[in-house]
């Protein structure tokens, strides 16, 4: 061999190991990634008091491992460790620091609760570990500037909230009304967002207000209460196995007000069925998910891709269960940033991704609504649509509301 081909073999190597090095150079990697590994912690009421929210765990590891089953995301397979933390804040702090000191999974993805995510909320933000997605309409997570770790997902309680009261005064110009709740954050900021509305006139208007603890075995005694208030309009913030024993009670009692239920609680399998559908008629909530049993849906391609994935991850379901359709939109929602992180699995680029969503559809939420996130808006979902059960079904009625929440 020349002097002057060896050079250039030599050359040629030397690109080729340059070439190597840029590419491993581009992969960058924290604790809970790697070349075939992404490990995603998750914190879910199993059960408890709000068991029925189980049903979200289950989805999304039903889609992570369809996923998994299609190749995974750019080659690396979903680790996905869901644990159950009965809706008790204490289980979730023992069971969210198992999650990052014992399994060291990259991220907490969609972990259920306002009381629950609370409890942890500065932990994880001291340790720079997402707090991605979470199950909760809490405002609270729409906090770039004290927790820039942290990221909701469904349109918050206070935007909902203010959409309620808006409702409420072109129905009731002048309503009487009583405001049920759950005694947490979750309750206040609906509260909040009434009064947000109502301004001045609260006093008048929200004529009693009455809380509930989550450890309460029933709410009976409550709902007698609220009905002999006067009021001609309920705002019931309750969740599913609260509201189904208010929609009950109420019908037992014969008290029939405007009832607006939170859209936490508007779940046909989890609230409306238990509660009876005669109960449930002329109920009014707010929506941004499609309801995977009604027939409206049916030539819908994205609702068709749900169903498919029902009838082959997890056949046998209540597909009317609404917890399903949103496990299935969250779940999507996290793939989709982890497919625009690509090779950089850091913390740092993961909340960078999350928090530049452009307009992505997933396919069960209603049409004309998106998930959008800038790097000073945290609050993914900010549309919803005014819906009333009738006829056995919700029915949705006017525009799409973008409820943006104040800053």
């Amino acid at each position: 061999m020349t002097h002057f081909s060896s050079r250039i073999v030599a050359l040629a190597a030397g690109a080729l190991l340059l070439s190597a090095g840029s590419a491993l150079a581009q992969k960058k990697y924290d604790t809970g990634a790697s070349d075939t590994e992404i490990r995603i912690g998750n914190l879910q009421a199993y059960s408890g008091p709000a068991s029925s929210y189980g049903m979200i765990g289950k989805t999304e590891a039903a889609y992570f491992k369809m996923i998994n089953d299609q190749g995974g995301i750019n080659g690396r397979k979903i680790n996905f460790i869901s644990y159950d933390d009965a809706y008790s804040p204490p289980k979730t702090v023992e069971q969210t620091r198992k999650l990052v000191e014992n399994d060291g999974v990259l991220f907490i993805f969609n972990p259920l609760g306002t009381l629950t995510q609370s409890a942890v909320h500065k932990y994880l933000n001291a340790k720079k570990v997402p707090q991605l997605l979470i199950a909760s309409g809490s405002s609270k997570w729409d906090d770039v500037k004290h927790y820039p770790w942290t990221m909701g997902f469904q349109p918050s309680y206070r935007s909902v909230a203010r959409v309620f009261a808006k409702y409420i005064l072109s129905e009731k110009p002048d309503p009487k009304i009583a405001v049920f709740h759950a005694n947490d954050d979750f309750g206040k900021d609906y509260l909040l967002g009434l009064k947000d509305v109502f301004g001045d006139k609260s006093s008048k208007y929200i004529i009693l207000e009455e809380s509930y603890e989550n450890g309460e075995p029933t709410i009976d005694t409550h709902i007698v209460k609220l009905k002999n208030s006067g009021a001609d309009v309920l705002v019931d913030i309750s969740t599913p196995k609260f509201a189904a024993q208010a929609i009950r009670k109420m019908h037992e009692i014969g008290w029939k007000p405007l009832h607006v239920l939170t859209d936490v609680s508007a779940s046909i399998g989890s609230v409306i069925r238990p509660a009876g559908f005669d109960a449930s008629e002329g109920i009014v909530s707010a929506g941004y998910r499609k309801d995977a049993s009604d027939a409206q849906w049916k030539d819908d391609p994205g609702m068709k891709k749900f169903l498919a994935f029902v009838d082959k991850y997890m056949p046998g379901s209540d597909v009317s269960d609404a917890n399903l359709v949103y496990g299935f939109a969250a779940a999507q929602t996290m793939v989709h940033v982890l497919e625009m992180c690509g090779d950089n699995l850091t913390r740092a680029n993961i909340m960078k991704q999350a928090s530049s969503i452009k307009n992505f559809v997933p396919d069960t939420l209603l049409p004309g609504i998106h998930v959008r996130t800038s790097a000073a808006d945290f609050a993914p979902i900010e549309q919803l649509k005014m819906m009333k059960f009738t006829g056995g079904k919700w029915v949705l009625f006017g525009e799409v509301i973008s409820a943006e929440t104040e800053r």
